[in-house]
């Protein structure tokens, strides 16, 4: 019988520090004996590095469902090509975002209808769900804040208005359900990742040697 693979993702809203995250969770795993697929969305095959560009660009503007269908295609194409292929194989996959960031920032940031949305998001990943969902919340406009500090080029979501923000930060902190777990997102870095650590490693003790 083939190893169970596991699926975890990483959520939160801008300048949270979980892309950091990921991949300090990336390289915990590999000294843990565990060399994960690390994957990030949009992104992680052409067609979705295609829609990355197009999603990201700052300039160039794009209407609500126009994003919408761009991210789900993207996702669609990342899931079945990687993610779904990795996870057949037993292999641990880590996502930095997944089908809740849609959810998020179509639904709460744009004002879509959950109607569309939560369907449409269901028919991209063929109904895959994470095993373990790590938000890392933070207070809105503490993200734009570190941004800001750091000299990050802003993306195009990135230079949405406060209340767009305000909204996806109050929306993820409202997000519960089987698997989800809350990471305090103004923590040092290291702090932040012994958190994630802990809850990855209660969730399946038997994959990791000790990290």
């Amino acid at each position: 019988m083939a190893p169970r693979g596991f699926f975890i993702v990483v959520e939160g809203p801008e300048g949270s520090g979980k892309s950091t995250l990921a991949q300090a969770l990336t390289e915990r795993m590999a000294a843990a004996g565990v060399s994960a697929v690390a994957v990030r969305e949009p992104g992680g095959t052409s067609v979705a590095e295609m829609a990355r560009r197009a999603l990201l660009e700052a300039d160039h503007p794009v209407a609500p469902i126009a994003e919408l269908f761009l991210f789900l295609a993207a996702r669609a194409d990342l899931t079945a090509h990687v993610i779904r292929p990795a996870l057949a194989a037993g292999k641990v996959v880590l996502a930095d975002r997944y089908a809740l960031s849609t959810e998020i920032y179509q639904v709460d940031g744009r004002g879509l209808d959950p109607a569309l949305v939560v369907p449409a998001n269901a028919a991209a990943t063929g109904g895959l769900t994470p095993d373990l969902t790590l938000i890392v919340d933070l207070p809105p406009g503490v993200g734009r804040a570190r941004q800001e500090s750091a000299g990050k080029r802003l993306d195009r979501l990135d230079r949405e208005s406060n209340g767009f923000h305000e909204r996806v930060c109050r929306a993820y902190l409202a997000v519960q359900g089987p698997g989800v777990r809350h990471l305090d997102g103004t923590l040092p870095a290291d702090r932040l990742l012994e958190a994630a650590w802990t809850a990855l490693a209660a969730e399946r003790p038997d994959l990791w040697r000790q990290a």
